[in-house]
């Protein structure tokens, strides 16, 4: 039996453009099972690119699914389907001689060297020390994905069940008693020359009106249809995480994915993590079911 269903809709445009139809979807919402190895693997490597092989996929693959009853996944036709989503935590002080913990305890600490005051602020609740010690601080390890074409709304759901879920751990005396969360995340990033050659496909625009003018160049690429210049995420709930983060870092991945990628889009694709004191972690989940609230039935 599935935890719980919810239903969303997502978009499905003609050719021209011109109009959009809605298609309501059910998702369920179930426990990670052993039979959801390979579409989790697939995932994380989404989620980490080209680096993930060196932080041990596969036995990270395994962490996961090792505890069954903390975690969820998203499926569409029932529970022996592949998952097109999950949401996890993991214990980086029990795990902390676990090889994909390590690997990630060492990549994480590495890429925050360029901002000295987050890279101080990992080190004292991940670094080796804080790790070996025997406080109760404990940090947990959210991992989460899903793939190109889930909606976000199915995001703030996930992130009650999972806090309900450390919830009755505790209660348990199980291990999930955690001092701050690191949440990682990915990004992609457009220039200037990015939208420039996209203008090559574009028919010429109507000139602009005097209001536009004024606007500027961002107005001119909204008034085309065309992407903002920046870096943004491909994960809608960052902003709200970011909200409750001590600290977010960008960084870019070691092993660069090839902009003609299936999975970069033609772009630029980087890593994020954001550090979130447990103590904000409600509120977080309150922003989110907020700003991405399931449709009215």
């Amino acid at each position: 039996m599935p935890k719980r269903k919810g239903k969303t809709a997502s978009s499905d445009e003609d050719d021209s453009g011109s109009e959009v139809d809605l298609v309501n979807v059910d998702f369920e919402f179930f426990d990670p099972r052993e039979t959801d190895y390979l579409a989790i693997k697939r995932l994380l490597r989404q989620l980490l690119q080209l680096d993930a092989e060196d932080l041990h996929l596969n036995d990270l693959t395994d962490l996961i699914l090792s505890q069954p009853l903390v975690g969820t996944t998203v499926k569409t036709d029932g529970i022996e389907s592949d998952p097109y989503a999950f949401l996890t935590v993991l214990n980086m002080n029990v795990h902390k001689d676990h090889p994909s913990i390590k690997a990630l305890v060492s990549y994480l600490l590495a890429k925050a060297t360029g901002n000295p005051a987050a890279q101080a602020a990992l080190r004292s609740i991940i670094g080796p020390e804080a790790l070996a010690s025997s406080s109760s601080r404990h940090v947990g390890l959210l991992l989460g994905e899903r793939m190109i074409n889930m909606p976000v709304q199915i995001i703030p759901p996930m992130y009650r069940m999972l806090g309900d879920e450390i919830r009755m751990a505790n209660d348990d005396k199980e291990p999930y008693n955690f001092d701050h969360y690191i949440v990682l995340s990915r990004l992609y990033k457009i220039t200037e020359a990015d939208v420039s050659s996209m203008t090559d496909d574009i028919d010429e625009p109507a000139p602009p009106t005097k209001k536009q003018k004024k606007k500027g160049k961002g107005a001119k690429q909204q008034q085309q249809g065309l992407p903002q210049v920046g870096t943004f995420s491909f994960h809608h709930e960052d902003e709200e995480i970011q909200n409750v983060a001590s600290f977010t870092v960008d960084y870019d991945f070691s092993n660069r994915q090839p902009r003609e990628g299936s999975e970069s889009l033609g772009l630029d694709v980087a890593g994020r993590f954001m550090i979130v004191p447990s103590a904000r972690f409600a509120e977080m989940v309150m922003d989110m079911t907020k700003s991405h609230p399931l449709p009215s039935t």
